[in-house]
């Protein structure tokens, strides 16, 4: 089935440009079977109630937020709500100077549905609640629509929905303000509806300013925005969404957070998230975050220096390279294998064919000799990172596109020489365990 044109336009673009395209991912995921079996044993689990916490670990480039955009995806085609956002000096899990309820703004403007993928949703999530509602007192009370009779039995209906998020810490303002929207919704005031829409993206700076309002005493800010995650998933829930999966990306920032008490405050939120979700505490919710091995490994200033979460965290003696436990928090990302490369600029190759014009025949031995050209240049055992990799072959494909007149192997020849020197092949040959290109000893074409 050939791709749709904006899916193919925004996968070429993004890769040309070393980002993660948001759509189209399952046109080009290679490899991680095991990485994406676990993470859908994590939707499975969240659909039952549970609640899931992982730390999808590489190093920069290896596919950290291709994980997390596929995690992402998954989730949205199983019907969950999705909100993603990415750590920066602005956004943390805790700061003195609002830097979590901003985290918090940032993931309600991305909240995103299988019908909304391009996030704001929050106002679709609520209304479609609405209209549950509404179709449902319709169907088993027989009253007619349109009538005080079916208004009185729908806000009966609601009321009975909140009141059952009063046992959730925060649940019983989350109710008022979901039944102040409700209130505009029936009475036209869209001025309500915004300000309930406000609240719940945690707009409002003063409490006061929130009282006149909507008449709740309570905000949400730095301190409390985790708890109306969790009441959030629930409601999601009750409205028919199989529950919230929430995705934080570039968790390095935290580790880069220079003041160590600061750190350790961010650090004291995720234990929190940690513990929550592990010992059933939470429902209906699931968090990845993406981060390096510093991030989680560094004993100085890493998770790893915060004892509660090296105990958490860290792999057990029996796991190994070989055997790794895929039930575990952590999620290492081992490098692609030469064939998964080769795999992934082969679809590649294929969307740029059928999506550019002019875009020129590239065969597998030119995919084959470019990858042992970059092994070259970069003088390792393994690829300097997928994302390298795959931008510059786009630019290849973009310059043999535009270029009629050049082949590939001018192209490939007028860069600058390898950084490693290449043997003499008139030497004696003897074995290198440090050549480059010793991993392509038993790789073939087929």
């Amino acid at each position: 089935m050939p791709i749709p044109k904006r899916e193919a336009t925004a996968i070429l673009n993004s890769l040309n440009a070393g980002l993660v395209p948001r759509i189209g991912l399952r046109h080009i995921a290679v490899g991680r079977l095991r990485e994406i079996g676990a993470l859908k044993q994590d939707l499975d689990q969240i659909k039952e109630g549970g609640a899931t916490v992982r730390f999808v670990i590489g190093r920069f480039g290896s596919g950290k937020t291709f994980m997390l955009q596929l995690a992402r995806s998954l989730a949205l085609d199983n019907k969950f709500v999705v909100a993603d956002a990415d750590f920066s000096p602005e956004r943390r899990l805790h700061g003195a100077n609002g830097q979590g309820v901003a985290l918090y703004r940032e993931l309600m403007r991305n909240v995103s549905t299988q019908t909304r993928p391009d996030g704001n949703a929050l106002p679709a999530i609520i209304e479609r609640w609405i209209s549950n509602v509404q179709a449902n007192v319709s169907a088993k009370q027989n009253i007619p629509a349109g009538t005080s009779a079916f208004a009185e039995a729908v806000q009966a209906q609601i009321l009975a929905t909140v009141s059952a998020m009063e046992e959730l810490v925060h649940g019983f303002d989350f109710g008022n303000v979901v039944s102040a929207y409700y209130r505009g919704y029936v009475e036209s005031n869209d001025e309500l509806k915004s300000a309930a829409l406000r609240w719940l993206r945690g707009e409002f700076n003063t409490k006061t300013e929130a009282n006149e309002a909507l008449g709740v005493r309570a905000i949400i800010d730095d301190d409390n925005y985790y708890d109306y995650l969790k009441v959030l998933a629930r409601f999601a829930n009750d409205v028919g969404y199989a529950g919230l999966m929430v995705c934080l990306d570039e968790a390095v920032n935290l580790y880069k957070i220079t003041h160590s008490i600061s750190r350790a405050n961010n650090y004291e939120k995720i234990l929190n998230i940690v513990n929550d979700t592990l010992q059933g505490r939470a429902s209906y919710i699931g968090f990845i975050f993406g981060g390096t091995p510093e991030f989680l490994q560094d004993a100085r200033r890493g998770l790893f220096s915060y004892e509660a979460l090296r105990s958490r965290l860290a792999t057990s003696r029996f796991a190994t390279d070989d055997l790794r436990d895929f039930s575990s928090p952590v999620l290492d990302l081992p490098p692609l294998t030469p064939e998964e490369i080769f795999v992934l600029l082969q679809k590649v190759r294929d969307i740029h064919r059928d999506s550019i014009p002019n875009s020129r025949a590239v065969d597998n031995d030119v995919i084959v000799k470019y990858m042992e050209e970059s092994l070259r240049r970069v003088g390792a055992q393994e690829f300097a990172t997928p994302r390298d990799l795959v931008r510059e072959f786009v630019t290849l494909l973009n310059l043999l596109a535009q270029y009629p007149d050049k082949s590939w192997q001018e192209i490939l020849s007028g860069l600058p020489a390898p950084t490693t020197n290449i043997p003499d092949e008139s030497a004696p040959e003897q074995e290198n365990d440090d050549d480059p290109l010793a991993r392509f000893t038993d790789f073939k074409v087929k």
